[in-house]
């Protein structure tokens, strides 16, 4: 397996985002607790978008006069499609982000921490996975007829479930961590820790970390293996992966107030899995061209929501 990543390159894009998360930190008010507005997350979801598409670019016009136009725009098209299946994934992550603050009654002006601390907490996570993914898919080609199974399985289920909210307090990752540590009664602030009587209490803020970080290594299983179907390439897989996990949190913010009428997409999601499954099961007797998935893909989010807001659309407009 032949990656087009060069170890500058590798070096160049983690130095970026380190960059990035730098200002979003400690420039971009991020030390600053308030309610993140519609017009800041979608100003930010511009940006994330834009520099995705800028470093793709770069990528097509650095691979261009290196490699020739054919291999640059294979790997500029399996940028942008793993980037949109990662991106529309992500919507996913929206919804639970959306149940965990709703059932913690985490107030608005501190979830953008959390977030802030479960994408660096994802960055590292996804970069472990996908270079040991890229690793078993290098040594046994195999895996990936495995990874297809996997993706319809979760696709047929997310058809089949029922949708019925869930106990966050019984949670396993929360009963374990209740029972060792000590966790503060109430809420202080964005800390996730506190000092009572000379002894070190975590906040509730605490666990609702715990179950981001969770929640996000769930998700990015049946994420990862998703975009091996596009590319094995592990500089794409990596950067299309966290491009779309650096805007997660714009995503959020942008979605949350509106969730409620996209309940369809999660169909929409379910179908994208099976058919990205089918398309690395079939691979050994025909490979589906990426501008073919591309399009396939844009086809099965765009109906879904469509769907969603034309179905909504009748009930908020008597609400």
């Amino acid at each position: 397996m032949v990656s087009v990543g060069q170890p500058w390159m590798w070096a160049g894009f983690i130095a970026f985002v380190l960059a990035m998360l730098a200002l979003d930190l400690f420039v971009f008010d991020g030390r600053k607790s308030h309610k993140v507005s519609i017009k800041e997350a979608a100003s930010w979801s511009v940006v994330w978008i834009s520099l995705a598409l800028a470093f793709n670019i770069l990528l097509w016009w650095y691979l261009t006069e290196l490699l020739g136009a054919d291999i640059a725009s294979q790997k500029s098209m399996e940028f942008l499609t793993g980037y949109v299946i990662e991106k529309s994934l992500s919507v996913d992550n929206v919804f639970v982000f959306l149940l965990i603050f709703s059932a913690f009654k985490v107030a608005p002006e501190n979830q953008r921490r959390v977030l802030l601390y479960g994408v660096l907490g994802a960055i590292v996570l996804r970069a472990i996975m996908i270079l040991t993914g890229a690793w078993v898919v290098r040594e046994f080609q195999w895996v990936l007829y495995l990874f297809g199974l996997f993706l319809l399985f979760t696709g047929a289920k997310m058809l089949m479930a029922e949708g019925k909210p869930a106990d966050l307090q019984q949670n396993a990752v929360i009963k374990f961590a209740k029972k060792h540590l000590r966790v503060a009664d109430d809420f202080h602030g964005e800390k996730f820790s506190v000092m009572q009587n000379g002894i070190r209490y975590f906040t509730p803020l605490f666990l609702v970390l715990l179950l981001i970080e969770v929640s996000d290594l769930v998700f990015a299983v049946d994420s990862i293996p998703a975009i091996f179907a596009i590319t094995t390439d592990p500089f794409i897989v990596f950067t299309s992966n966290i491009f779309a996990i650096m805007g997660l949190r714009a995503l959020y913010f942008l979605l949350a107030d509106m969730a409620d009428r996209f309940h369809l997409l999660k169909f929409g999601l379910a179908f994208l899995l099976m058919f990205i499954g089918g398309k690395m099961l079939m691979a050994y007797w025909y490979h589906v061209p990426t501008l073919v998935s591309l399009l396939v893909i844009g086809v099965i989010l765009s109906v879904s929501v469509l769907a969603s807001l034309i179905i909504t659309k009748p009930i908020n407009e008597h609400l």
